[in-house]
């Protein structure tokens, strides 16, 4: 069995997460009462027993703005105790002019890797994130991404495919940074045409040859581990990526809203059954270890 590195997960207390609390509102991957409660280290541990998963990578998870040093600090203390996770993807805010002092001190833990702030806006407003679609040409935003490769930092890049156009412009700009595009580029849109439109926008972040993806994320809009659909889309993403820029994320516990860990790594193998078993490697494994620099 071919080991797995999962290169997207979280775990969270909920007390600090204020999307967990208060009134349950809309969310782009539906009802989450299930979820609205600590999900903790030893419960991902349990949940990926017996998969072939090895290491992990742990994602943000949008605590308040203020605890972005606080939100890896927590982590690597429980990376500390238990082992896991291996690498940080963290939050700064990078319109803040003073979010230099931010990843200064976030840079004091060793295991932080990269910076996950959301960009993704849509008309819908259920699936919007960002307070407008255009962030990436902002002045300050841009100024503040390179900050990130003084570090030596990824950034992992969540947009639609409406939005591609400008994020390829910005990995573009920013060629000493590795971008991680999210949850295959969220194709959102099934329709023909919207399939059109999302292959077209991958491909213009695929001809950056800074950016890699994440197969990730995928029974988000469809709120389930659809075989059939997850094949058919990694298939899709892989052919303009290549194996050797694409890697796995579980997306875990959002996608235990609708299935198991067990279940959801039987589905992805599955998908990647066809292609040589070196490649194979390279996608659930070896493309992780090294974004993220894990064991480095």
């Amino acid at each position: 069995m071919i080991p797995i590195v999962d290169a997207h997960h979280h775990i969270w207390r909920q007390a600090d997460l204020p999307w967990l609390q208060g009134p349950m509102v809309p969310r782009i991957f539906g009802p989450y009462e299930p979820i609205r409660r600590d999900y903790p280290i030893e419960e991902f541990l349990a949940d990926i027993g017996g998969t072939g998963v090895e290491r992990s990578v742990y994602v943000q998870t949008n605590w308040e703005k203020s605890g972005a040093v606080e939100e890896v600090a927590w982590v690597q203390s429980v990376a500390e105790a238990y082992g896991w996770p291996h690498a940080i993807v963290g939050y700064a805010d990078l319109l803040d002019e003073g979010v230099g002092k931010t990843l200064e001190r976030q840079a004091r833990f060793p295991l932080m890797r990269g910076i996950r702030m959301q960009l993704h806006w849509h008309e819908n407003e259920m699936y919007r994130f960002a307070a407008r679609p255009d962030l990436m040409d902002h002045p300050m935003l841009r100024r503040n991404m390179r900050r990130l490769a003084d570090h030596g930092w990824s950034f992992d890049l969540q947009v639609f495919t409406g939005q591609m156009a400008e994020a390829a412009r910005l990995a573009a700009d920013n060629a000493d940074i590795t971008f991680v595009l999210q949850h295959s580029g969220m194709p959102e849109d099934l329709s023909a045409s919207g399939r059109s439109a999302w292959r077209e926008g991958i491909r213009r972040l695929a001809g950056q040859e800074n950016v890699v993806v994440k197969l990730s994320g995928l029974g988000t809009f469809i709120h389930r581990n659809d075989a059939g659909h997850i094949a058919d889309i990694v298939t899709e993403t892989i052919a303009v990526f290549s194996p050797e820029r694409c890697l796995f994320g579980s997306n875990f516990p959002i996608e235990k809203l609708w299935t198991d860990y067990a279940g959801l790594i039987s589905t992805y193998r599955s998908a990647l059954a066809a292609y040589p078993e070196e490649e194979q490697r390279a996608m659930l494994r070896d493309n992780a270890v090294r974004t993220y620099r894990i064991g480095t």
